[in-house]
């Protein structure tokens, strides 16, 4: 082991032989600064060289040198013998990495991010998105009547289909609604009815039973209708009846009988 010594020179003749020196705050300021020197320098033998040459990749370098403050003024640096060699891994830095860059499903271009791929991870660049036919939006009601999808086909069934949420334009205070891309809905559709030819069926037979349960509704309700009507003419004509009675009949003494002409009553009565 070696050691180096850095002392602060004392004027002789300022203090007798055999006793110490006396500190003043000026000496321990002085004494701060070399430290703090001392330590900079340090940093920046390290810092001089973070990496190893070209070449040599992962090596073995040499640990840097300790340092010791005594309190004194003075400053020890430990250097390791020769023989010992303080092993420490370096790696070179990593290479840089090239963008990935997506292919355009429509022109074959190359581009970096897009609307549709944001929000629909459909790969399509932002010149090629056609709002008003192929990638235009449709509601959530529009693709469950139009497609005959159900809250699981669009929630649950993988993959779960993406959306955006917007304001209703009819009143901000509903609730927002929720946009998918219809050329996903139209894909997810084929794939639970299998074609278009399928789903045209599925459509005009869900039609045909609407019309008839409209129907069955309709005659209930004409049914209904035409039994209240009934109940309040009888009730009507039961509240306005009067007998009209025939010729009085004799059935035995004292005893005679009178026949309405309209219903058929008969009236008994007794004459005294």
């Amino acid at each position: 082991m070696r050691i180096r010594l850095f002392q602060i020179p004392v004027m002789e003749g300022t203090v007798p032989e055999g006793e110490k020196l006396p500190l003043s705050a000026a000496m321990r300021a002085k004494i701060e600064r070399n430290r703090q020197w001392a330590l900079m320098l340090r940093q920046a033998r390290l810092a001089a060289r973070p990496y190893p040459a070209a070449g040599e990749g992962c090596s073995k370098v040499k640990a840097p040198p300790k340092i010791i403050d005594t309190g004194g003024g003075f400053f020890l640096e430990e250097e390791e013998e020769e023989g010992h060699i303080a092993e420490k891994i370096v790696h070179p830095p990593g290479p840089v990495l090239e963008f990935d860059y997506l292919i355009c499903e429509e022109c074959g271009k190359r581009f970096m991010d897009s609307y549709l791929m944001t929000h629909f991870d459909l790969a399509t660049c932002d010149k090629c998105r056609d709002v008003e036919e192929k990638h235009k939006l449709i509601t959530r009601t529009e693709a469950k009547q139009e497609y005959l999808l159900k809250d699981c086909d669009l929630d649950k069934r993988e993959p779960v289909l993406k959306f955006i949420l917007k304001k209703n334009p009819h009143n901000p205070r509903w609730g927002d609604m929720k946009l998918y891309l219809k050329q996903q809905i139209i894909q997810r559709s084929l794939e639970i009815w299998g074609s278009e030819e399928a789903l045209e069926e599925a459509k005009e037979s869900r039609q045909d039973n609407r019309e008839k349960m409209k129907q069955k509704k309709f005659d209930r309700k004409v049914k209904e209708l035409r039994r209240a009507v009934r109940s309040s003419t009888w009730k009507k004509e039961s509240r306005v009846h009067q007998h009209e009675y025939g010729a009085e009949e004799t059935i035995e003494d004292d005893l005679y009988k009178k026949t309405c002409t309209t219903c058929g009553h008969e009236l008994t009565y007794e004459k005294m």
